[in-house]
């Protein structure tokens, strides 16, 4: 046989690896094969290919692990945040003023999710002396941008944003911020919470938490203002 029908005949890396993909039990049968086999380790060593095996699922094994470890630890986080979360909504049913309201949400926002900086502006053509309260053209002016879509917001501000979101002596301590807006049955405003890291609140953030909030004291805040009318 010459060499030109040899090297037409011979099989190539491709068609090996093809044929051993198409028959993973070729080797049940030929352990001698198995141990006669020898694979280039990554310290120039070689090793069979039942090592390398053995060697694969090994860092398989401990890839999982700690995949495994990591959800693990955001399934715990996340039960410390549900049960941060219940504890907050129910002191927000039990609230009998705006005043207790707030109070309840600002407190728990600094103390059990150790926000150093958190804002409540509702919007109204009427001053409302619970609170901090502006027109919603006033708003407009100052933080248009924010109110669009009623979308959140997690990044950084302008001076003047932070200043009417949060008023200047804190303003000038904050580097990143998360708003969102409120609206329901005639409510409209903002709840901002910021921190002093410029990388703490990114666009990339999950905003589900403080909107869910936002949604609740949208809807317990009409009834408690409509109340404070009544006794106005």
């Amino acid at each position: 046989m010459t060499t030109a029908k040899k090297a037409k005949r011979a099989l190539t890396a491709q068609q090996v690896a093809a044929y051993l993909g198409e028959h993973p039990d070729f080797f049940q049968d030929k352990d001698q094969l198995l141990t006669q086999m020898r694979i280039q380790h990554e310290r120039g060593s070689a090793i069979s290919l039942v090592e390398r095996q053995m060697a694969v699922l090994r860092e398989r094994n401990t890839e999982m692990h700690q995949r495994l470890t990591e959800l693990m630890d955001i399934a715990r986080d996340n039960d410390r945040l549900f049960d941060k979360v219940r504890r907050l909504i129910l002191e927000m049913l039990e609230a009998q003023t705006v005043d207790d309201l707030v109070g309840v949400v600002d407190d728990s926002l600094r103390h059990s999710f150790q926000v150093p900086f958190a804002s409540l502006t509702l919007f109204s053509d009427n001053p409302i002396s619970i609170g901090r309260s502006t027109s919603l053209q006033l708003a407009q002016q100052h933080i248009g941008g924010l109110l669009l879509g009623g979308k959140a917001f997690c990044g950084v501000l302008r001076a003047k944003e932070l200043n009417f979101l949060f008023g200047a002596e804190q303003a000038e301590h904050i580097q990143s911020v998360a708003v969102v807006t409120l609206e329901h049955n005639g409510i409209q405003g903002v709840l901002a919470i910021g921190s002093e890291d410029q990388q703490h609140y990114s666009s990339s953030m999950d905003t589900f938490f403080l909107s869910y909030l936002a949604d609740v004291l949208a809807r317990l805040l009409p009834s408690m203002l409509a109340s404070l009318r009544a006794v106005k």
